[in-house]
């Protein structure tokens, strides 16, 4: 029995001690060790699977800010949602060619600089905006490690990647009601169990007064622009900097929100 359970257990030591990859390294299949699809994979089975499900669906609802957490949830229950993106992505044109070409959004990709120089409204210059004003960073989103596909595993990273990009689409800050209203808009868009479940199970942490405006405002707006918008996955970001962002959203459907919410 003990020597189950350290079987069972082992890829939990294996994702607390490795490292992240180099944030702009291509998920692509390769030689990577016996069994591994891409750099960081962590093959696992299925009752490694179950138990990583229900502990990391633990730890995020207790603490919605544990990010990895969040992360290993998407990749344990997110297989049919992410073949049904992966499949959206391979029917559309710009979504094939970032299947192909596999770009990736970090510090180390981004030209800060000219994100910084482009015209105020642009799509880069909002998209800098965003993160500058909320104090996060691209670097902090967590590796692709337990999605036994690789092209699967790159769809729920460019997922992961531009999640601040749809922040800045909807115009929601990175509170927790801001993250809430991303999570509805998410859910209809990726059908991802993780996000349906974030929007499901967020708002328990809200007062009453934010329960009132989330449900009867933003949630309908969300879902609401959720279904009407293309897939968002299917968005070159890189190549639209220059993009006013007033058009983007036209171009998407997207409208403004009811209400301004606070940083």
């Amino acid at each position: 029995m003990v020597t189950l359970l350290r079987g069972t257990l082992r890829p939990l030591r294996l994702f607390r001690a490795l490292p992240g990859p180099a944030a702009d390294a291509p998920l692509r299949t390769a030689s990577h060790g016996a069994g591994l699809l891409y750099p960081e994979h962590i093959p696992t089975s299925l009752l490694q699977k179950v138990l990583l499900t229900a502990g990391s669906a633990g730890m995020a609802l207790y603490n919605p800010y544990r990010h990895d957490m969040v992360a290993v949830l998407g990749e344990t229950t997110g297989c049919y949602a992410l073949k049904i993106l992966r499949d959206q992505m391979k029917r559309d044109p710009e979504g094939a060619q970032i299947l192909q070409e596999r770009p990736r959004i970090s510090l180390s990709t981004l030209d800060l600089d000219k994100l910084q120089s482009l015209p105020e409204g642009s799509l880069g210059r909002e998209y800098l905006r965003f993160l500058d004003v909320n104090r996060v960073s691209p670097d902090t989103r967590a590796p692709t490690r337990f999605v036994d596909d690789e092209e699967l595993a790159y769809v729920i990273q460019r997922y992961r990647e531009v999640h601040d990009m749809l922040h800045t689409l909807l115009g929601m800050p990175t509170n927790i009601l801001g993250e809430i209203v991303v999570k509805w808009f998410e859910a209809v868009q990726t059908g991802l169990p993780m996000c349906i479940l974030g929007a499901l199970f967020g708002p328990i942490r809200l007062s009453v007064q934010q329960l009132q405006v989330l449900y009867s405002e933003l949630v309908p707006w969300a879902v609401e622009n959720g279904r009407r918008a293309p897939c968002v996955l299917n968005l070159y970001y890189e190549r639209r900097w220059e993009q006013p962002l007033t058009a983007l959203r036209e171009e998407l459907g997207i409208t403004d929100p009811p209400m301004h919410i606070q940083p």
